[in-house]
């Protein structure tokens, strides 16, 4: 009730000042009208205020001030330049509308431009020549990135955005047991992570709240931050690459560092089960390819010796196939 009193006091204020001081030559009664007008201008951008975060009004702001800068330089570099004074009042009048005007509007769809604390954060970043890698939920979820950083070979600053922690917080709190379990441990890998004192972790504010996918807000920012994308998710890496953004894919290092093996080699392998067809044996190596045996059903619960006869690389890695002699 009190904030509609001093809204209803401050317009009334406008309108007086409007009638007995009415600008540009008016008349009392056009400057009344005037009054009015700024009245309720003002009191819809307060309303407007109230419901907008700070960074969005932060952005605005220094958007129309960016704007009003660059507008009075323009004009200012023009009227030196020509001698014509009504070309260069109307460039002046134009760019003290326009790109104050611009500047609003940018400020206000990306504030996280002007977000000084990022910005200071990438430059401070940028000019020790250190690069970005921004982690997905998969790959956090997953847990294998905190063993690849402990070996060093991943360098750089691990950039963790604000919504990827949303969404791995709502994982976390999924009524499933397993959702909830697989959330649990991606907070407990970043904790790990961060305590690490191989990488550098950076908590990233920037959010685009027009865009509603995580998947392309990822991308976005990685094109912000000039920054790689580390994930495990297989159509987030294809729609990367058609943005020219470079991925990451634990999967596909993890294939690249599996042993090459060659037809004719032999091995040691423990036959874990019995395969689809007659006399079949499987086992498993240590990174998880699997070996189908002939030969080897009899041999299950023992480690045995075999000889490849041929690898198939499938979508899911490599699959090696033996045969066992039991001479």
């Amino acid at each position: 009730m009190g904030f509609i009193f001093l809204r209803v006091l401050f317009i009334f204020v406008m309108v007086t000042v409007g009638y007995f001081l009415p600008p540009l030559g008016l008349k009392n009664l056009y400057g009344t009208f005037l009054g009015v007008l700024i009245g309720i201008i003002v009191v819809y951008l307060e309303h407007l205020v109230k419901r907008a975060q700070f960074k969005v009004i932060w952005g605005a702001t220094m958007g129309v001030w960016g704007g009003i800068i660059f507008g009075w330089l323009l004009s200012s570099i023009y009227k030196i330049l020509s001698p014509d004074k009504v070309t260069s009042q109307f460039i002046s009048f134009v760019s003290l509308i326009v790109l104050p005007y611009m500047g609003f509007i940018i400020g206000l769809k990306k504030s996280e431009w002007f977000n000084p604390v990022t910005l200071f954060t990438f430059l401070r970043e940028r000019s020790a020549g250190r690069s970005y890698k921004i982690l997905d939920t998969s790959v956090i979820i997953d847990g294998r990135i905190m063993d690849i950083c402990d070996t060093g070979f991943v360098e750089g600053t691990l950039v963790v955005p604000q919504f990827v922690l949303r969404e791995l917080q709502q994982v976390a709190d999924s009524p499933d047991p397993l959702k909830r379990q697989r959330g649990r441990r991606g907070l407990d890998i970043l904790q790990k992570l961060q305590k690490s004192s191989t990488v550098s972790v950076m908590v990233s504010e920037l959010d685009f709240p027009e865009i509603k996918d995580v998947d392309s807000k990822l991308i976005e920012l990685a094109k912000q931050l000039d920054a790689k994308i580390i994930t495990n998710d297989f159509n987030l890496n294809k729609v990367a690459q058609l943005h020219r953004i470079s991925v990451l894919n634990i999967n596909e290092l993890s294939n690249a560092l599996k042993p090459v093996v060659l037809p004719g080699e032999t091995m040691k392998v423990f036959i874990l089960k019995e395969g689809k067809e007659k006399d079949q044996g499987v086992a498993y190596l240590d990174d998880g390819t699997m070996v189908v045996v002939d030969n080897a059903r009899k041999m299950i619960g023992k480690n045995i010796d075999i000889t490849v006869t041929s690898v198939l690389q499938t979508t899911a890695g490599k699959m090696i196939f033996g045969r066992f002699n039991e001479e």
